[in-house]
């Protein structure tokens, strides 16, 4: 504890002490007691002599005040900044759904382009399949010898 907290302390221990001693006289403190509000007897005097006296020793409820009102504009901000991040997510896919529908037709596009050119390969490869692997087959089993160029041919016995 720090030393102007003992000193309150001890005040207040101090003025405990003298309204034990004093339970009939309100001389002590005259100005802290109105009229109206004065307590009636030394009991009342000391209740609020003890309350300030608990103030002083545990100070939490005024850390306690502080830490709440800490937390509740935490807690805010933090709405505050999802309230934004869903405005901005969005307007953000809004913007997207605009601009990119474009690309999606150049995309439907090119794919239609695709399946037209398969389908022509596949009709040409069923109309003209069976002679293509005829002459792939007769390619590779007729056999035909040739030499190369580079190499001299042999000489006609």
């Amino acid at each position: 504890m720090s030393a102007q907290n003992s000193a309150g302390i001890q005040t207040l221990l101090d003025y405990r002490q003298n309204v034990k001693h004093r339970r009939s006289s309100r001389k002590v403190f005259p100005t802290l007691y109105s009229s109206s509000a004065a307590p009636a007897n030394a009991l009342q005097q000391e209740n609020v002599l003890s309350s300030l006296l608990e103030a002083q020793l545990y100070p939490s409820n005024f850390s306690l005040d502080r830490t709440k009102r800490v937390k509740d504009a935490r807690s805010e901000a933090q709405k505050e900044i999802e309230d934004y991040k869903r405005t901005k997510n969005q307007e953000f896919k809004s913007f997207e759904s605009e601009h990119s529908s474009g690309n999606k037709k150049a995309e439907d596009d090119a794919n239609r382009e695709a399946e037209d050119k398969i389908s022509q390969i596949k009709s040409m490869g069923n109309s003209a399949g069976k002679k293509v692997i005829e002459d792939l087959l007769n390619a590779v089993t007729d056999i035909k010898p040739e030499a190369p160029e580079r190499v001299a041919a042999p000489p006609n016995a």
